[in-house]
């Protein structure tokens, strides 16, 4: 069983950081592209970020360029998110992901999502 455990989120004031961590289980971690998506409310699903299987960068979403840095540890099967100089747009509930691709849209597995709330 796939399993995608996001974890990190909490409540912050705008311009501070934080880092979100996903754990992963139930399928190869290390050949697949890792990424995370968020929601916000009343909003569509957004891609944030998506890295390839050895770490380089496939993509990230303009809003949150420069601010926003993913890794991932393959020995761990562990994905990151540091989330640095946050807004209030970038509440949301982020989710990790795996089998992210190129267009953005898509993905083959998605976890719970962890809550990340910004204040003014």
């Amino acid at each position: 069983e796939v399993q995608l455990q996001a974890s990190g989120g909490g409540l912050v004031q705008a311009g501070e950081s934080l880092r979100l961590s996903c754990a992963a289980s139930g399928f190869t971690f290390d050949v697949y592209t890792m990424g995370w998506f968020r929601q916000a409310p009343g909003k569509e699903l957004e891609g944030v970020a998506c890295l390839f299987s050895d770490g380089d960068t496939l993509w990230y979403a303009d809003s949150v360029k420069p601010r926003f840095t993913m890794s991932r540890d393959n020995s761990k099967n562990m994905a990151y998110l540091q989330m640095n100089v946050l807004k209030p747009e970038d509440t949301a509930i982020y989710y990790c992901v795996a089998g992210c691709r190129s267009d953005r849209g898509r993905y083959d597995y998605r976890g719970q999502g962890t809550l990340v709330t910004v204040s003014s």
